[in-house]
């Protein structure tokens, strides 16, 4: 694919065939990623990979392959060799496997994203066999190096070869000491740049040409062919008849100087987009590629791919984690800022997660493996931002629509504006309107269109995990930045999410304190009642109360006859005794009276505590405070969204008193509390009916819902797949301040890519029409200024050289233009 015409006709292509149900193609990332109606079967099911494939070559198009080399142990035997090729051809994605069985190695062409180096050995070893891969790995090799060095290669030839051309045609005493027709010596130099140098041009319009089509690269070798044949029929037939009082000047320094700068600029291009996806590749190298096990009494040094969950690994000081787990011994601070982009190391004790490629500081520690090789944190973030880059923002829709249709109506232009100038154009006018045609078909290209978005969607993207933000897709990040309401939940997003318990108050006693001593007989029996209750409950509010009564010692007996309320609390049986804890209206639903609490319960809650109630059997005996402490990064968040005019609104489950006593202390206005989780969804829905546009930020389990209902969903605090697949965007660390970062991503990408369109669009609008001739009547009485001359030639017409250079200019303009996203950072 080489221009926004290409996109459309690929994914035309995609679309016609039964079972996708969407495409979206990325000419920036070169990937389709489709939606699919059924799954793609090994088999010969009605869709397959085959299928897909196939409907991209019939378009003129093919699917992207990478090769690895494999070492397979085992093989005696050809039959052997049989085996294993078919184990290898059987995967999904695979396009071709040769096994040698006298160097005992299998060479597979496979398609990257559809599978993958681990899928293969895993192939290998269910047939019987082991593969080691001893060539390149799925995260080591990329085309993209051997591209740029042909690239090179081809615009060095073309300019150098442009260069002598027009510095043999510029030397009128060269004419006379060649002993024969120069024209031949131009001839000899310029066939090479143009069926070499510029072989690609060819390939692919034909491609296109076969399926009735057309492309960016249709214009390029139409245009320079056009140039190319008259100098050639010049050359050979110059002394003719046909040419008799006619002008005979070749113009092979025009399309080897038209192809020339085109591979520069497709290669400053190509470079220029290297750079713009190179946080994918940032991300992949920061896996260690082994990892130090333990297995029984030895420490055993082996491949990442060769860790199974469960595994016992030992990090030493200064070593990268290689994969996710718990830590079982030791104590150490480990760097997260990978995943997270906060450069505070967090400490790490036994019960804690690691993630692979993390930094391990000074302590050493020894961990069980729970995720490995696709499932880690750091493969979830790397598959999160490829699928986002390959994604289409809206935005994106017109340009590719526009584009879809562009090349075969330049074509049509060129042909009008070719017979305009032979008909009416200054003598030779033949000459006139062959040289205009081609300016016009070079200078017309649609590359800049087709990049504006892409580049700058893969730039934001990257961008956003290299500071723990994930955004799902191009849309996501596009309407991000519309955002006019963020809503936020309390527990766990404004604050740590890990409550403890404060004070503990009975009906007949005054408060308590947590700590000291002096505690009563009736408490304890109280306080120990509620935390047996509390053991089966996952509530945060409910271990807080469990955790308080362990730390006291106090007893903990089982549960009978256990129901959660949601919203309201729970109930159960101890020892005889039913418990009931929770709120005031599940203490009302019961028929137990809170008289006597009420008022130290209201205190509670003003001062930001969560007043919970303990019932046993049908008296209410008193009132536990519990209290979640405040993020320090909470009130600047907030802040930061006050300042971009954003509305914040909490929207929480708790009481109104408690809840308004963390909202003031955060500085949020409006607060919506006592909201069971089933109905967060249909708040969120009040507020949208507005005409607003609204963020959601919850923990991406229990808000599911919620953040489903809202324009932009945002998990934070978390990470897991779960919410990866629960929001829009996520958050990997729990610091609120990505909220804004990730909207400032959105507004700075939003600038980039409208620049990028305007620049794309306002370079075509501009430039066609003066390609085209427009400025010859303004200039055929009085003739060209000097300062215009080397651009607009004798009589006004644009130089097809200068066109090319144009052209080549525009779409590394958008690309640069993209780049500048590099340089964002997030504020506060």
């Amino acid at each position: 694919m080489t221009c926004a015409a290409c996109v459309s006709h690929v994914s035309d292509a995609l679309m016609s065939v039964d079972g996708v149900e969407d495409v979206a193609v990325n000419l920036a990332t070169e990937k389709a990623t489709l939606s699919l109606s059924e799954p793609m079967p090994p088999g010969n099911g009605t869709l397959t990979l085959d299928t897909l494939s196939h409907a991209l070559e019939d378009a003129g198009y093919g699917v992207g392959t990478r090769k690895v080399t494999l070492g397979i142990d085992g093989m005696t035997c050809a039959a052997c060799v049989s085996h294993v090729e078919s184990a290898l051809t059987d995967v999904q994605g695979v396009e071709s496997a040769t096994v040698n069985l006298a160097t005992e190695r299998a060479t597979v062409e496979y398609v990257q994203g559809v599978t993958g180096i681990a899928d293969l050995r895993h192939a290998v070893q269910d047939s019987g066999y082991s593969a080691t891969a001893i060539g390149d790995g799925e995260f080591d090799e990329d085309s993209t190096p051997r591209r740029l060095r042909a690239l090179k290669v081809k615009f060095v030839f073309g300019l150098a070869v442009a260069a002598v051309i027009m510095a043999l045609m510029a030397l009128p005493a060269a004419h006379t000491l060649m002993p024969f027709n120069m024209d031949f010596l131009l001839l000899a130099l310029a066939t090479p740049v143009q069926f070499w140098a510029g072989r690609g041009f060819y390939t692919s319009a034909w491609s296109a040409a076969r399926h009735l089509t057309s492309n960016m690269n249709t214009l390029i070798a139409v245009g320079t062919s056009v140039a190319y044949t008259y100098s050639v029929a010049v050359t050979l037939f110059g002394s003719s008849s046909f040419f008799d009082g006619l002008a005979t000047d070749t113009y092979f320094d025009t399309s080897t100087a038209i192809i020339g700068i085109v591979l520069l600029g497709r290669f400053m291009e190509a470079s220029a987009r290297s750079r713009a996806s190179n946080a994918i590749q940032a991300l992949m190298g920061l896996q260690p590629r082994t990892a130090r096990v333990i297995r029984g009494d030895e420490h055993v040094d082996v491949s990442i791919d060769d860790i199974v969950v469960d595994d016992r690994i030992m990090v030493r000081p200064g070593e990268r984690v290689p994969v996710d787990g718990v830590v079982e011994t030791g104590t150490s601070s480990v760097d997260e800022s990978m995943l997270t982009g906060e450069s505070a190391p967090v400490s790490k004790r036994p019960g804690d997660d690691v993630y692979g490629a993390t930094v391990n500081g000074r302590g050493s520690l020894v961990f069980t493996a729970t995720r490995v090789g696709r499932d880690t944190m750091l493969s979830s973030i790397v598959r999160l931002v490829e699928e986002a880059q390959g994604s289409r923002a809206p935005i994106q829709r017109l340009a590719d629509l526009i584009a879809a249709y562009f090349v075969p109506v330049v074509i049509g232009v060129a042909a009008i504006v070719f017979l305009i100038w032979l008909v009416f154009g200054p003598e030779p006018s033949y000459v006139t309107a062959i040289l205009t045609a081609v300016a016009v078909l070079i200078i017309a290209c649609p590359c800049a269109m087709g990049l504006a978005t892409p580049t700058a969607i893969m730039v934001g993207t990257g961008k956003g995990a290299e500071n723990g933000v994930l955004i799902r897709s191009a849309e996501s990040l596009e309407r991000a930045h519309a955002v006019d309401v963020v809503v936020l939940d309390k527990t766990g997003t404004i604050t740590r999410g890990r409550p403890s318990v404060t004070s503990v108050h009975l009906r007949s006693n005054a408060p308590s304190p947590v700590k000291g001593e002096g505690w009563g007989e009736g408490d304890g029996r109280m306080l120990s009642l509620a935390a047996s209750v509390e053991r089966p409950s996952e509530h945060t509010l409910g271990q807080a109360i469990l955790d308080y009564g362990q730390e006291r010692g106090l007893p903990i007996h089982d549960a009978y006859d256990f129901v959660a309320i949601p919203g309201a609390g729970v109930t159960a049986t101890v020892d005889g005794v039913r418990v009931s804890i929770g709120n005031r209206v599940l203490m009302a639903d019961l028929g137990l009276s809170t008289d006597g609490l009420d008022e130290v319960a209201t205190e509670l809650a003003e001062r930001g505590s969560t007043p919970v109630f303990v019932g046993l059997d049908n008296v209410v005996e008193g009132v536990i405070g519990i209290e979640d402490a405040l993020k320090p990064e909470s009130t600047a968040a907030v802040a930061v969204l006050r300042d971009r005019g954003i509305e914040v609104v909490m929207l929480t489950g708790d009481n109104a008193r408690t809840a308004s006593a963390v909202a003031s202390a955060v500085g949020i206005d409006k607060v919506i509390a006592e909201v069971l989780p089933s109905d967060k969804a249909e708040r969120v829905e009040e507020i949208m009916a507005e005409g607003k546009i609204v963020a959601m930020v919850g923990d991406g389990i229990n808000d599911a819902p919620a953040l489903a209902q809202a324009d932009i969903g945002v998990a934070i605090g978390t990470g897991t797949d779960v919410a990866i697949e629960a929001a829009d965007i996520t958050l990997v660390g729990d610091d609120l301040r990505g909220v804004p970062a990730a909207i400032d991503l959105s507004r700075a990408t939003m600038r980039v890519i409208r620049q990028n369109l305007f620049w794309a669009f306002a370079y075509n609008v501009a430039l066609i029409p003066i390609a085209a001739g427009v400025l010859y009547p303004f200039f055929a009485g009085s003739g060209v200024p000097d300062a215009l001359a080397p651009i607009l030639g004798e009589h006004g017409f644009l130089n097809p050289v200068l066109a090319a250079g144009a052209m080549a200019l525009s779409s590394v303009t958008v690309v640069s233009n993209s780049l500048r996203l590099k340089r964002f950072r997030p504020s506060a």
